[in-house]
């Protein structure tokens, strides 16, 4: 039986990884779900730099899909100039 202080140890990268070598190259398709409700004269009447409004309250948990299969919620923040998406739980 290991002790206490093995038991606690964070397990590394490789040992998280070591049985998912053959498929950690496959690529996969990412999509958030925003909702955004439009109708067809405002898609037409889109162009560059268009700013599009959603439903979404800052900080709430939107669905992120690994090929169509959901796989976390997560919520969007900003880190320097840029948007980021930060991981709020595992599905």
């Amino acid at each position: 039986m290991p002790d206490a202080a093995t038991a606690q140890q964070p397990e590394s990268e490789s040992a998280r990884t070591a049985g998912w070598t053959a498929v950690l190259s496959l690529p996969c398709l990412l999509t958030v779900d925003l909702p955004v409700a439009f109708t067809a004269k405002g898609i037409l009447e889109m162009g560059l730099q268009t700013v599009v409004s959603t439903s979404c309250r800052v900080g709430a948990d939107i669905p992120l899909r690994v090929n169509g299969e959901l796989v976390a919620w997560g919520e969007f923040g900003v880190a320097g100039n840029r948007l980021v998406l930060r991981l709020t739980e595992l599905a």
